[in-house]
């Protein structure tokens, strides 16, 4: 490997930018090929030439996302058969350098997927989701002419061919774009940009019920249904099945509405809730742990959400689900420069401005697309800040819903307090004759405690198949 490569693990500093970005050359890498032209016909990689991912490394081409879904063993057996020197000592970014490097000399043919990020010098890098966006050896050059032709912005994925460093350059560098946004890119040309974009009420329904014991997903649908565009609050304490429920709604998602581009975003977790919901969910799940700095945590939330914006400015619905708010507000306020005007708790008055940003992004388009977010926020964890933060972000959202701890504490889940759990607009997104049984519903579960209501409902949509057969059920409302 040439000397002078970044070491250590991936996207320490924080903030989109590390000492790769300067410093190490006097000049970025300018791409010197001649930028070719899209291809007509929507920019697909041929079927001829693209890799399958058990296939290993194919001799005539490699797709850098096929190296991404390898495991560290495949990836050592590819170096080998590449005469990759080292193999077995590598990180895997540094594996997959080598090995995308190797393969350029033999046959030129490489292709690669990822997220762009413009620095302030007007080049940029695609960065990849495996490694939550952050700065890394593996990491695509874009060069401002590329940048300028395509009228490419932070947040677009890009899909193209690129080609091996050369001596003076330490990144593989982009030639060739075929997509953009999973589109072709001379649709660039019409984009409407994200706050040109007309907001309205969500008007049609995500359905989360998949199954008669998907008692989550079917007590959703009746009393706190979600729409696509909805900006909703999971307002839990600690310890109540907010994780479990944020999987509920991920797996109902993914498999009821395929169409939807889903991204679970994990603030100040713990690795192991990282792991097991990235083992539990078909969609991308984009992590920052807990033992990372406050920047990092900014950068990454940053950039999930500029690359839903592209999304939904391509007319794509997207999913956001975000646990959790809270954490990303505290994460704000760590970077945010004193103002000199503290709030209780110890919130600079300004440091909310740009998560409310974030959370206030969510929205059903007029022209087409919507941006749907899901957070949880935080209460009764003992911190004045957490309760400031909830405070500032109540009646926000425009769906609700409660976690109750005397329900958990009872073992009764979903742990939800029906009465104050509820959607704004719900009659924009349930037939009339289901609202008015939805109503009645509600009057008789409001006559008792929060436990009994729950445990009544739980035993009455346990005795039938479906919603639909639930409310066949009940009696007609009286004209």
């Amino acid at each position: 490997m040439p000397e002078g490569r970044p070491r250590g693990r991936r996207g320490h500093g924080g903030g989109g930018r590390d000492a790769r970005d300067n410093g190490r050359r006097s000049h970025p890498n300018e791409v010197s090929e001649e930028v070719a032209a899209p291809p007509a016909d929507g920019g697909e990689i041929p079927e001829e030439i693209a890799p399958a991912p058990e296939e290993g490394v194919d001799d005539r081409a490699i797709d850098l996302n096929s190296l991404y879904r390898m495991t560290n063993q495949a990836l050592t057996a590819a170096a080998r058969r590449l005469n990759v020197s080292g193999a077995a000592g590598m990180r895997k970014q540094d594996l997959i350098f080598e090995i995308m490097k190797a393969q350029s000399e033999k046959s030129g043919l490489v292709f690669a997927e990822g997220v762009l990020q413009i620095l302030q010098d007007g080049y940029g890098f695609l960065r990849h989701p495996d490694y939550n966006y952050l700065p890394g050896p593996d990491d695509i050059y874009v060069s401002p002419s590329q940048i300028k032709r395509f009228g490419l912005v932070t947040g677009d994925t890009v899909s193209g061919q690129v080609r091996p460093p050369k001596e003076d350059e330490n990144y593989f560098a982009l030639i060739k774009v075929l997509a953009v946004n999973f589109d072709d890119p001379e649709k660039l040309r019409d984009r409407i940009f994200f706050d040109n974009l007309t907001p309205l009420y969500p008007l049609e329904r995500l359905r989360l019920e998949t199954g008669p014991e998907n008692m989550s997903g079917r007590i959703m649908d009746l009393l706190t249904p979600i729409g696509k565009g909805q900006r909703g609050l999971i307002v839990s304490p600690p310890r109540t099945g907010k994780t479990m429920l944020l999987q509920s709604i991920a797996n109902s998602v993914t498999k009821n509405h395929p169409e939807v581009f889903l991204i679970v975003l994990l603030i100040d977790e713990r690795p192991e809730e990282v792991t097991d919901m990235q083992r539990s969910v078909a969609g991308e799940v984009v992590a920052s742990t807990f033992d990372e700095p406050a920047q990092q945590h900014v950068h990454v939330a940053e950039m999930v959400m500029e690359k839903a914006k592209r999304l939904v400015e391509h007319k794509k619905d997207v999913v956001i689900l975000l646990d959790s708010i809270t954490r990303l507000a505290r994460a704000y306020n760590t970077v945010q420069p004193p103002s000199g005007k503290v709030l209780s708790g110890g919130i600079d008055a300004n440091a909310l401005q740009r998560p409310k940003r974030f959370f206030g992004a969510a929205r059903n388009i007029e022209e087409g697309g919507a941006l749907t977010i899901i957070a949880t926020a935080l209460i009764d964890t003992g911190s004045r800040m957490d309760d400031v933060i909830f405070e500032e972000f109540k009646g926000t959202g425009n769906m609700e819903l409660h976690l109750d701890r005397k329900l958990t504490d009872r073992r009764v889940f979903p742990s939800i307090d029906l009465e104050r759990s509820g959607t704004r607009k719900e009659e924009l997104l349930m037939p009339k004759d289901q609202l008015n049984k939805v109503w009645i519903l509600r009057k008789i579960l409001s006559q008792m405690s929060t436990v009994e209501a729950m445990e009544l409902l739980i035993d009455k949509l346990s005795k039938s198949k479906s919603n639909e057969d639930f409310l066949m059920m009940m009696q007609q409302p009286s004209s």
